[in-house]
This record gives C-alpha cells, sequence and structure tokens, in this order.
C-alpha cells in the first residue's frame, strides 16, 4: 500500500491526480497478473523468433547500434519523404503518437514505483500540468494518424478493386484482414484512453482538470451519474485492450515496432550499400557451398530484417523492373525468402523464383527507399552466385561472361582493340615510364562501345587541355569485374581485380579517374578488399574541380534548354550529384526537390540554375536498366525501364540530355531511336559540352 502513501505529503491544492482511482487491492494485484500473462505470452513468441534469426551466420560488421536508433528510429529517416500520397506523414504522426503516449506511461511509472531504488514522486504541480497539457495534444496526434491510416488504406485498395488487371499494381502496400485489426485496436485503445481520462474527471472532478483539455471537454458530456462503477468498467476493457496488444503483438504486422528497432540497431554503419561482401575460396573449400540457396546461409542480421519488413511496398515502388510490368517484386521477394525462412529455408531460390532474381539491375532504389535497411541487392546477388554455380545462367548472360572471362572485355574485344580510340591522339601511357598524377580508366564501354569512346576521347581532351598529368593502361586494362560480379559470378571478378590491381601495384598507381560509374564504384568500394586503398574520381568530379580552379571552363547552356540524367552507381551509390551539375552553370549546393529556373533579371551572383530537372533526380533518380549485368540481357521491347526513364527526360522540354555514364548513356540512345518525340534532342556526356565550352 505504500504506493498510495505519497498522496499525504502533498498539500492541499498541489495539482496531481490519484492512480487506481476506487481500484482495491485485489482487483490491482489482478491487473498485475493480467499484464505479466500478456507480456509473458508476447517476450515466449519473441524468444521463438530469435532462435529463427540465430541460425543465419553471424554477422561479420560492428553495428553502431545508438546511431542507428537515433538517425533510424527515432528520426525516422528512411519514413520521411517528399513524394505526393507517400502517407508519411500518416505513419509520422502515428509513431511520433505512439511514442509519445509509451513515454507517457512510462514516466507516470517511474514516478509510481521509483521508490523502490529511492526516487521521489514528480509526478505533481508544475510537472503535472505540463505532462497533461502535452501528451493530451501528441495523443490527438495519434488517433488522428490512425484514422488517416484507415482512409489511406480503404482508398488504395478500392484503386486496386477498380483496376485488377493492371501489370503494375497501383498499390504496392500489403492487406490482411488483421490489418484493420491492428488500426481498430489502436484506435479504441487511444479512445479509451480519452474516454477513462472523461470519466475520472467526472467522478473526481480538480480545479485543474482543464490542463487534460480532451478528456475536461468529454467529461462535459459523460453522465454526472457515472459513478465509480462506470468509471471501473472503462479502466478494465482499457487494461484488457492494453493486454490485447503485447500478447498479440508479434502476430501482427505492428511488431515492426520491435523488428525493426532490433533490426536498425544492428545494421551495418557502412553507409556505402555498393559494396558487395567477397566469397573467399577457404570458405568455398570448407564449406563447398557458393552463394545462398538455403536461407540459414544469410546472416542472422539479414534473417532478422526479413521479419521487421511491414510491408509498405516503399521498395516495389521504386523498382525499375516492377514498374515496367517484370516479375521482379522487391517487397514479394522479402515475404518469400522470409516464407522460406520459416518452412526450413531450403526452398528460397523456388519461391522467390529465378526469372526474378535475374531481373535485378541492382541499382539499389530498394535498399535506398527501405525504411528498415532491408538489403534486398545483397540477398538477390548472393541466390545468383549459387545459380551461376549450378550453371543455371545461360542466354546472352552466360555469353557476357564468357566473353569477358575469355578476353577481359565485356564486349568480347580483344586486348590490343582497347587502344584503338587513341590513334593519333598522343595519349600517354603507363608503359612509356613517365610519372603522371592520374591513372585515366577508360573501362570496356569507354574503349569498345562507339557512343563510349566519344565521351572518353573528350575526357581526354579536357586533360590536356588542363595540363593535367595522367596515363592509361592500354591493353594491359581489363573489365574491373562489375559485371560478372553482379551477375553472380564472384571468381571471375575477383580474377579481373587481381590482374588489374598487379597493374596498379606495377605501376604505382594510387589516384584514378574514370568516366564509368559502374567501374568507379568496383575501384572505390570493392577492390580494398583485396588490395591497396585507391583514390578513385569520377570524371566529373575531376572537372568539377578543374573549372573551380579556373583551368577550364564550364558549359553554358541556356536555362531550360538542359536536362542530366542521374545514373544509379553515382548518385545514389556513391552519393555524388551535385559535381556533374556544376558542370552546366548549376549552383552545387541544388534543389533536390526540382528545378527553379531564372531569368536574367533574378540572376543571383553565384552560376545561374540551368537544368530542367527530371521528376526523378539526385539519389531519387530512375535506372536505365542497364546495372546487374541487364545490359548484355535480352528484354521485351515494353519492359525496358530506359523507356520510363526516358519518358521523364523528354517531359521536362529539354532539348539536350546529358548524361555521365556509357551504359546509361548506350539504354537511353537505344530507347531514343524507338521514339518518334525525340528526334530533336541530343544525348551527350557531360564531358562533350564541356569541350565544346573550351574550344579554341
Amino acid at each position: 500500500m505504500r504506493s498510495f502513501l505519497w498522496l499525504a505529503s502533498v498539500e492541499p491544492g498541489v495539482p496531481t491526480r490519484e492512480e487506481y482511482l476506487h481500484i482495491s487491492g485485489p482487483e490491482k494485484v489482478a491487473f498485475y497478473v493480467l499484464m505479466a500473462v500478456s507480456v509473458a505470452i508476447l517476450l515466449a513468441q519473441v524468444i521463438r523468433r530469435i532462435a529463427l534469426w540465430r541460425s543465419g551466420k553471424p554477422p561479420t560488421w560492428k553495428p553502431d547500434p545508438i546511431g542507428s536508433i537515433a538517425k533510424y528510429v527515432l528520426g525516422q529517416r528512411k519514413v520521411q519523404s517528399s513524394r505526393p500520397k507517400s502517407g508519411a506523414p500518416m505513419h509520422l504522426m502515428i509513431f511520433y503518437g505512439f511514442m509519445a503516449l509509451f513515454l507517457a506511461t512510462t514516466l507516470l511509472a517511474i514516478s509510481s514505483y521509483g521508490y523502490l531504488v529511492g526516487l521521489p514522486r514528480f509526478h505533481q504541480g508544475n510537472y503535472y500540468l505540463l505532462y497533461e497539457a502535452t501528451f493530451d495534444a501528441l495523443g490527438l496526434l495519434f488517433l488522428v494518424g490512425i484514422v488517416w491510416a484507415g482512409i489511406r488504406r480503404a482508398a488504395l485498395i478500392e484503386a486496386e478493386r477498380q483496376n485488377p488487371e493492371a501489370k503494375v499494381n497501383p498499390n504496392p502496400l500489403s492487406h490482411r484482414p488483421s490489418d484493420w485489426a491492428v488500426l481498430g485496436l489502436l484506435f479504441v485503445l487511444g479512445l479509451t484512453g480519452y474516454i477513462l481520462e472523461a470519466a475520472r474527471i467526472a467522478v473526481n472532478p480538480k480545479p485543474w482538470d482543464h490542463y487534460s483539455f480532451v478528456g475536461w471537454t468529454l467529461a462535459a458530456v459523460v453522465p454526472a451519474s457515472f459513478g465509480p462503477e462506470g468509471y471501473k468498467a472503462i479502466w478494465w476493457f482499457h487494461a484488457f485492450l492494453v493486454a490485447v496488444l503485447f500478447a498479440t503483438l508479434p502476430l501482427m504486422r505492428i511488431k515492426h515496432i520491435v523488428t525493426a528497432t532490433l533490426a536498425v540497431a544492428g545494421a551495418k554503419t557502412d553507409p556505402n550499400m555498393g559494396r558487395l561482401v567477397p566469397i573467399r575460396m577457404e570458405e568455398v573449400e570448407e564449406t563447398g557451398q557458393i552463394g545462398v540457396n538455403d536461407t540459414k546461409q544469410f546472416t542472422s542480421w539479414h534473417l532478422m530484417s526479413l521479419d521487421a519488413c511491414m510491408e509498405c511496398g516503399r521498395c516495389t515502388e521504386v523498382c525499375p523492373a516492377h514498374n515496367v510490368g517484370k516479375v521482379l517484386n522487391p517487397k514479394r521477394v522479402v515475404q518469400d525468402t522470409l516464407g522460406a525462412h520459416l518452412a526450413g529455408g531450403s526452398e528460397v531460390i523456388e519461391r522467390v523464383t529465378e526469372e526474378a532474381l535475374w531481373e535485378c539491375t541492382t541499382c539499389n532504389a530498394c535498399v535506398e527507399a527501405c525504411p528498415v535497411l532491408i538489403k534486398h541487392v545483397d540477398m538477390i546477388v548472393d541466390m545468383r552466385r549459387n545459380l551461376v554455380a549450378e550453371g543455371k545462367l545461360s542466354g546472352s548472360g552466360a555469353t557476357l561472361l564468357r566473353q569477358l572471362g575469355s578476353t577481359g572485355n565485356a564486349w568480347g574485344a580483344q586486348s590490343s582493340q582497347r587502344e584503338d580510340w587513341m590513334k593519333g591522339l598522343d595519349i600517354p601511357l603507363c608503359r612509356d615510364g613517365k610519372p603522371f598524377e592520374y591513372l585515366f580508366w577508360v573501362g570496356c564501354a569507354g574503349a569498345t562501345d562507339p557512343l563510349g569512346m566519344k565521351t572518353t576521347k573528350a575526357f581526354a581532351a579536357l586533360l590536356r587541355k588542363a595540363n593535367v598529368s595522367f596515363a592509361c593502361l592500354g591493353s594491359e586494362e581489363s573489365c574491373t569485374g562489375d559485371p560478372a560480379r553482379r551477375l553472380g559470378d564472384e571468381f571471375t571478378f575477383q580474377a579481373s581485380a587481381e590482374m588489374n590491381l598487379a597493374a596498379f601495384k606495377k605501376y604505382g598507381v594510387k589516384k584514378v579517374v574514370t568516366a564509368c560509374p559502374h567501374c568507379l564504384n568496383t575501384l572505390r568500394n570493392e577492390y580494398g578488399d583485396f588490395g591497396d586503398e585507391l583514390e578513385v574520381f569520377h570524371h566529373t568530379e575531376l572537372l568539377s574541380e578543374l573549372v573551380g580552379q579556373g583551368l577550364l571552363r564550364g558549359a553554358q547552356p541556356a536555362a531550360g534548354h538542359v536536362t542530366y540524367h542521374d545514373p544509379c552507381y553515382l548518385a545514389r551509390v556513391n552519393n555524388t550529384s551535385d559535381p556533374p551539375r556544376s558542370l552546366v552553370g548549376d549552383d552545387t549546393d541544388f534543389d533536390k526537390n526540382g528545378p527553379a529556373l531564372l531569368d536574367e533579371a533574378a540572376r543571383p551572383p553565384y552560376p545561374l540554375r540551368v537544368l530542367a530537372e527530371p521528376k526523378q533526380h539526385a539519389r531519387k533518380t530512375l535506372c536505365c536498366g542497364a546495372g546487374g549485368g541487364r545490359m548484355w540481357m535480352d528484354e521485351e521491347p515494353d519492359q525496358r525501364p530506359s523507356s520510363r526513364r526516358l519518358d521523364q527526360l523528354v517531359e521536362t522540354g529539354a532539348e539536350t540530355i546529358a548524361v555521365a555514364c556509357p551504359f546509361c548513356r548506350i539504354m537511353l540512345d537505344a530507347g531514343m531511336k524507338q521514339r518518334s518525340d525525340a528526334d530533336h534532342i541530343r544525348l551527350v556526356d557531360l564531358a562533350e559540352m564541356m569541350q565544346e565550352a573550351n574550344a579554341e
């Protein structure tokens, strides 16, 4: 009974409230038993789930739980979105409202039971008044969010019902009957909390009750004859609902309150999403296994992250393959993988399907969008590795791997042809023996593809004009291995890496510059696992620096005449979107929400912002469809991601589409040839625009 004694020490008129009002001692015991049973049921389910997670391999990284939780759970960084109709504001209202109510309950518990460890009772006075007013308001936020969620879900279901034959689901959000049960339970919990407050005020009024403004308002409509028994009935109903929430939480999607927090806490702290974890030959010799064909071969963290998925569909919504009607659905990949694990794990590839696995462009849009940090691409590539090891890649993809393995060139060109582009240009070569600062990494596309060679020649001319010390490997250059690695052929990639790293060591290479974002990512983020770390720059980064030093002039197109397509592996994977824009006169701290074209009268002292931005740009760019080895694989004409991207670029009204990736250029060029509305549009690399601006 000691928990009631504090009331005797409170001075008359000091704002506070009595806990367990009209609840007898035996009833309190019954309440504690009810809560203990519900929490025990919850913990038993969680413990069983933890056993499933722990069946995976131990993670190989050291997480930053405090920093990750602060950023992605409390800060809700991935949930926040500028996309219209994203549901982000609704989710934030529910989350912060729920957290506020949880905090309110926690503070009350500390005040009530803190005496057991010597803490004073603090739920009184001005603190109490602030507590009541603040959490009354935040509780309303929670209820509004729940209502909004119900209305939004109903609207999305209706939209799906009206368009059942759509190749692309207009509503990526999943639906189950239990979702409505959860929304109903949360709404009734919040509402009965206010009704309980109103009943307390009605049966035990105090002069400061108006600080609990919601309950105080509702108390006006509660019958005066409500009485203690009516109050107790509401109290027990509310307590029962809390117990139901605890006991059923692991069975419903709302479990992500716990699982998402755990997944975020254990996630990699490395922000680089472009690095794949290598397979060591020692592992293969020990296990006889390459890649993943059983979910237990994923790490325990990956398995836990699958359980954190709430099926919000954000990954599916941004997937370039899904949005042109392909089978691949990142949300389904996650759910099918989880389903396979719950069923034993050995049928994961059959559930996900080989077709879906091969359709991924590894653009990482799904990873960027996921609020709980699921690594879809890592898991897809791991399953691809197993398929390749089992000889299950055929057609043009298999041809690519054979070409790359036999010639060191993804196009199958001989090594001697890597110097064809430089004929008559007096390009310095490493083997000449002269010192140089930068190795200009040309890449397979830059040395072989006609469009890629235009970029290569333009960039080399700019380097010479700016008196940059550089050299090329020429015939000693071999494919970085990126296409092989992302298709799943890990050991062809590693053979390429060893060959190139030997050349780097031979010539003392420390700095590399390349016009290919895929080469950039591999050299910058993945070669470090096999040799020395390199300083690797995209050609737009070096050109931006040279413009800043006054050694070159940036292009100066008229405002709105140029649009720029951000390559996935440059903007999203390597977080580089400002340097390319600086080359066409844009402020490098540009507005990522869209263009802001300025007329002459409004010209600011900094460079004029001239780009006509497409709907999706910078880290939110839309994939052209070339990544993950897809550029060499067959595509149905109506299922080409490049067509959808071209729609966005053409919609800007720009006369020139600027690119900064040879893969993107090849894909967009092929798409433009199929369009009647793109005859007047020029497709060029930023290096070519720079070369024109710096012509004598």
